[in-house]
């Protein structure tokens, strides 16, 4: 049974793209979840949805994540002077597809937010694709690893709230 995240419905996905069009070819991780939403949305209204109303437990975790890189040199937030939806640079957007995610000295991420019709609305799955540079970025992602998964599940379920 799918894990319920504030009464929605979450579900662990097979990853949507081929290795052939993925966001960052060669990447060490992984991972998707997707939720059904009733409503017409298209990728950017869904991206907006996740990204820009985070649950504060969260926003409390990304302060705790910053002041822990400090000291590594490693980047507290994304590139200056991006298009940014919530704290994530847009890559490239599209109604059924937003990229978003920056490149950074020990990992690079891509977040792809997809949107799809379903018989009933819309499924939107989130996809996170993580590409590790050195020894830093493999501790760095098996640090955030079990947090990731969390988080994913509570910013994808704020789509499905109106």
């Amino acid at each position: 049974m799918p894990p319920l995240t504030g009464g929605i419905i979450i579900n662990k996905a097979v990853a949507p793209t081929t290795p052939v069009n993925t966001p960052l070819p060669g990447s060490d991780f992984t991972d998707a979840y997707s939720i059904h939403v009733a409503e017409p949305l298209n990728a950017l209204e869904a991206a907006r949805r996740m990204m820009e109303r985070r649950p504060r437990w969260v926003s409390g975790l990304l302060v705790l994540r910053n002041l822990a890189v400090t000291p590594f040199g490693l980047k507290r937030g994304p590139p200056a002077g991006a298009e940014r939806i919530g704290i994530f640079p847009i890559v490239s957007a599209s109604p059924d597809q937003v990229v978003m995610g920056f490149d950074d000295a020990h990992l690079d991420f891509r977040v792809v937010l997809e949107v799809a019709p379903e018989a009933s609305g819309k499924r939107v799955t989130a996809t996170t694709f993580v590409r590790t540079r050195n020894r830093l970025g493999r501790v760095y992602l098996a640090t955030v690893k079990p947090f990731h998964r969390v988080i994913v599940k509570a910013m994808l379920a704020q789509v499905g709230r109106k």
